[in-house]
């Protein structure tokens, strides 16, 4: 089926982007009401209770065939299980604020939790198996030993394993816990409105207006946007407060040792890693964010930042608008530069109704790219305004994209990658885009500004999400200690804020409340330090590719197509680089050092 389309020029403002696509998901499911839908349903609950009849309190005598067997079963529930929710998801964050669709997420996702009770005990007795009895099994048989990186993950968690009684609560539980709060925070923040020079704008459009031209345009959203979420801070803190609250109970039951704990496993990185790519990020911080703001006040003729000068364009820079077909192409010729198989992977994102990309009223903030299930296809979710930070936005969302398909192949237990690697297609695809814009630019003023833009978005990606890491750090330490007042929660969010941004940023009254609206702090605790991680691998492996291209494309779709089935260590091996090598982060630094030492370089010149 042909994509629909949107013209969103009114949502932008009047400007014209063209012909924005919008989602169809009938790969999915036709309607909320299609029989394959109702028959998908029909079918997981009747054979998750076959399931557990058939393997519950068995596992440990099973034979090797019978082993695979139980796996892949159990495989092809998740699948048809994600397929639902998929839909049910997609359809939601089109439009958070309509009944009907809240109410059909709710109901599936109720459906699905209280069916998949039945398959709880698969975990705990699968931990219970002695690991003499797993080697056996692996060694009788290839194609089970293939699902050895899921199950070792899986593993990773039996000393954290509560009673089968405890873990049945934790999962019927789920649905009136973390999910019913996350429900909340979006339905909140898709409904806020902001009013700025007669426009009434949602929390995507206001932002946007940070990055105009206008310094007394970009001045008024900051303020309007301190004022809006300022009243509505303490539904953010009462979110924030009881998620943090079900984290500890959860995790203090569990003994894992701190917050951050679950999100590492999970991620099957080592805490050490992850310690010293922070340590390694805040002791840059001087020479990163502090060093190119100080340069970015010079240029805008300016003693100190304001907080809304932080993503403003500089002076030099033209202030027009991407329609969508030049967005298109600009990022399809970058993959197509790169590798001629990437555009093609890319290509029906575009065609199919694989990408939604219009403002619309109710449509959930941000953007994403969600992978669905592995015999359907990724879906991508933008909030497009023709900006330029779109553009890069697009090339981000369409990295994982095409990471999604190529692991695919992988089948739906070893298809999803860690979030540490998860970044990696993302943020290599943003750099490929910006490679091929810096090569293309027509004179030194062009060049500066999309080199300033990029270091922008790297400290965007690696600074503030290192500083949003220790945010999270603080909230949930503090939370330990008590409930937090929606100032105690802005107190610690400045903390985090001078010593990143550094002392050419000034903070206007009302910024301790913009920790409120970013979603990952509800979503996913502690998953920003993947932003930082993704983006100084790939600075580090696209230093690999310039040093050697000879053969580079292959491996890196090679990377691409193991999703998860690889720890990083294999993954990055066939580069010669480590991410357990503390060395190993100074390397992907220095790629954003370098750019700022030419930004330097050309204000000498120009003096």
């Amino acid at each position: 089926m042909p994509t629909r389309t949107f013209d969103a020029a009114r949502d932008a403002g009047g400007k014209n982007l063209g012909d924005l696509p919008e989602w169809d998901l009938s790969d999915l499911y036709a309607a909320p009401d299609a029989p394959e839908l109702a028959a998908d349903l029909d079918w997981y609950e009747t054979e998750a209770r076959t399931y557990a009849a058939d393997y519950e309190g068995k596992l440990a005598d099973l034979d090797t065939d019978a082993m695979l067997r139980a796996i892949r079963r159990h495989e092809r529930l998740d699948a048809v299980g994600g397929r639902i929710m998929s839909y049910a998801g997609l359809r939601y964050y089109q439009q958070t604020g309509d009944a009907e669709r809240g109410k059909f997420l709710s109901d599936m996702q109720d459906r699905l939790t209280d069916a998949s009770a039945a398959l709880v005990f698969f975990n705990l007795e699968f931990n219970r198996l002695d690991d003499a009895v797993l080697e056996a099994h692996y060694a009788a048989s290839p194609d089970l030993a293939r699902y050895r990186p899921a199950l070792d993950r899986l593993r990773a968690m039996k000393p954290h394993q509560l009673s089968d009684e405890m873990e049945r609560y934790f999962h019927d539980a789920s649905v009136v816990g973390a999910s019913a709060w996350n429900k909340l925070f979006d339905e909140t923040t898709a409904a806020l409105e902001f009013e700025v020079r007669g426009e009434t704008l949602n929390i995507e459009g206001v932002a946007s207006k940070l990055s105009e031209q206008d310094r007394s345009l970009r001045e008024e959203a900051a303020r309007e946007m301190a004022r809006v979420l300022g009243a509505n801070t303490r539904i953010f803190a009462r979110v924030h407060n009881t998620l943090a609250k079900e984290k500890e109970i959860e995790d203090r039951w569990r003994k894992l040792p701190t917050p951050q704990s679950a999100r590492h496993l999970a991620n099957h990185v080592e805490p050490e890693v992850v310690e010293a790519l922070r340590d390694a990020v805040v002791a840059a911080y001087p020479r990163l964010s502090h060093r190119y703001y100080a340069l970015k006040a010079k240029w805008l003729g300016l003693d100190q930042l304001e907080v809304w000068d932080r993503n403003a364009p500089l002076p030099l820079e033209a202030d027009r608008t991407i329609p969508w077909d030049e967005a298109r192409r600009t990022v399809e010729d970058a993959y197509r530069g790169f590798d001629p198989r990437m555009a093609e992977i890319a290509r029906p994102f575009f065609e199919d109704g694989w990408i939604d990309a219009p403002v619309k009223p109710g449509k959930a903030p941000g953007a994403f790219a969600h992978p669905t299930v592995t015999d359907a296809h990724p879906y991508v979710m933008l909030n497009y305004l023709g900006k330029p930070r779109d553009v890069m936005t697009l090339a981000h969302e369409l990295g994982h994209g095409v990471h999604q398909v190529l692991a695919a192949e992988q089948g739906e237990w070893l298809s999803s990658t860690p979030l540490t690697l998860a970044e990696t297609a993302s943020v290599f695809g943003e750099m490929l885009t910006f490679r091929a814009l810096l090569e293309q630019a027509p004179d030194r003023n062009a060049r500066k500004v999309l080199l300033a833009g990029k270091v922008e978005d790297m400290i965007n990606t690696v600074v503030r999400q290192i500083a949003f890491y220790d945010f999270e750090c603080k909230l949930h330490a503090a939370r330990r200690e008590g409930e937090l007042t929606p100032e105690t929660i802005g107190a610690l969010w400045m903390s985090v804020q001078g010593e990143s941004l550094g002392p050419a940023v000034r903070f206007m009254d009302g910024f301790e409340s913009f920790w409120g609206y970013i979603p990952h702090f509800v979503h996913s605790p502690f998953y920003v330090y993947a932003y930082a991680f993704g983006d100084s691998l790939v600075n580090a492996l696209y230093a690999a590719y310039e040093a050697e291209p000879e053969g580079f494309q292959e491996k890196y779709l090679d990377m691409l197509r193991a999703g998860g089935s690889k720890h990083h260590r294999e993954l990055l091996a066939p580069f010669g680089l480590d991410a357990s090598d503390p060395a190993f982060w100074d390397k992907g630094l220095s790629m954003i050092e370098g750019f700022i030492d030419q930004l330097e370089a050309m204000e000498r010149e120009s003096e």
